[in-house]
């Protein structure tokens, strides 16, 4: 099937107003215990910041653009056992992934200038700005 170029043009047009329309997602696997959150739809390499976290780096910027958020229920329940003070109630339903980033980082040990404290701050950054939600079930 040949194409003109007016029609390429036309595809090509299409697919990147898609792109300007992207909506941000987090979307929790619930056979894997993880939430996965992409605050923009650019290719990205992964790095792991402990073990709950890895981040989304975009190739084309540098940027954080998301992440993967491992181990949810074992997390929330591991806080809710070491800061009794602090409790984080999640029922099924939507939770805003920034609580979870920053009660990891509340959680994590107080030296200013650790790489995992950083990445958590640009996350609770990334993840306040673009408001998204995860579901999560609890169990």
């Amino acid at each position: 099937m040949k194409v003109t170029n007016e029609e390429f043009a036309k595809r090509v047009m299409l697919l990147a107003g898609s792109a300007e329309s992207y909506e941000p997602t987090a979307t929790y696997d619930i056979d894997g215990d993880c939430i996965e959150f992409l605050a923009k739809p650019d290719a990205f390499f992964a790095e792991r910041i402990d073990d709950l976290v890895t981040a989304y780096y975009s190739q084309e910027t540098g940027e954080l653009i998301g992440s993967l958020i491992k181990g949810v229920s074992n997390f929330c329940h591991d806080m809710s056992l070491r800061m009794p003070g602090f409790q984080i109630e999640i029922q099924d339903g939507p939770v805003r992934l920034v609580h979870i980033f920053l009660a990891r980082l509340w959680s994590l040990p107080h030296d200013s200038s650790d790489l995992s404290a950083l990445a958590y701050r640009k996350l609770i950054g990334v993840a306040g700005e673009t408001v998204v939600h995860g579901e999560l079930c609890a169990s």
